[in-house]
């Protein structure tokens, strides 16, 4: 149900959307090169949960879209861009995190304990709390979602995202995360949906056509991208400011 009943709960909202979510994702099925596929939303509920509860409060004007979840980031704290430190000692998120169904043997999820980290999750939080100091400042204005809660991986290790799917995986994928996006925005009813990189971005667009939300884009934090370790943060201010967000 949407979030405009005064009594409603957006948490309460975002988590059954989530839970239709991840039992239409449970049927669909991926082959070569796909050898592993992570589902946060399942095993790191309850991290989930704390994210959705503390800042899904629906009063933000603008929705940051990511793609999917990194390895060493959402996969493995249940939060969008989720760097270890970040979610812990900035957002103040801390719980049990579980384990796949079939875990890649490269590609372990150690939860909170984990030691890598995950430069585009740095980034991006990095630049929260500098430009706002703190989360509660930051969420007033903003929300941050993934578009796919899967990670895929391949028989090396390798990240594959899921605009590399073959069309006959990839297009029941997007048609069931389409739908959420449209079920997720009713509920944050948020007045723009910026997309973090240009897949998101071009989803939203799909997803909202007849929505009146306001959609753009910022460059993606990926260390892949020459541009964002040109300077991401001066780009994304430029991208935001030329937007009216900041």
């Amino acid at each position: 149900m949407p979030s405009s009943r005064r009594d409603a709960d957006p948490a309460d909202d975002l988590l059954k959307i989530a839970d239709r979510l991840c039992r239409r994702l449970g049927r669909l099925s991926f082959e070569s090169p796909v050898s592993h596929v992570y589902n946060p939303l399942i095993y790191a509920r309850s991290a989930y949960e704390q994210y959705l509860r503390r800042f899904a409060t629906g009063g933000g004007g603008v929705v940051l879209l990511g793609m999917n979840p990194g390895p060493w980031g959402m996969a493995q704290t249940g939060v969008p861009f989720g760097e270890v430190h970040a979610v812990r000692d900035w957002l103040g998120i801390n719980a049990e995190i579980g384990h796949p169904r079939s875990e890649h043997p490269r590609r372990k999820v150690e939860g909170f304990a984990c030691g890598r980290s995950e430069v585009s999750g740095e980034r991006f939080w990095g630049w929260a709390r500098r430009r706002f100091r703190n989360p509660e400042r930051f969420f007033k204005n903003f929300f941050v979602a993934n578009y796919c809660p899967l990670l895929f991986l391949e028989a090396s290790g390798r990240n594959l995202t899921p605009d590399r799917l073959p069309a006959r995986e990839r297009e029941p994928l997007l048609e069931a995360c389409d739908d959420a996006l449209r079920q997720s925005v009713e509920v944050l009813a948020p007045k723009r949906v910026i997309g973090i990189g240009g897949f998101a971005e071009k989803r939203a667009r799909v997803a909202l056509v007849n929505s009146r939300v306001q959609i753009g884009s910022i460059l993606h934090p990926s260390p892949a991208s020459p541009a964002a370790n040109r300077g991401w943060v001066e780009t994304i201010e430029r991208q935001l400011a030329d937007m009216g967000v900041l």
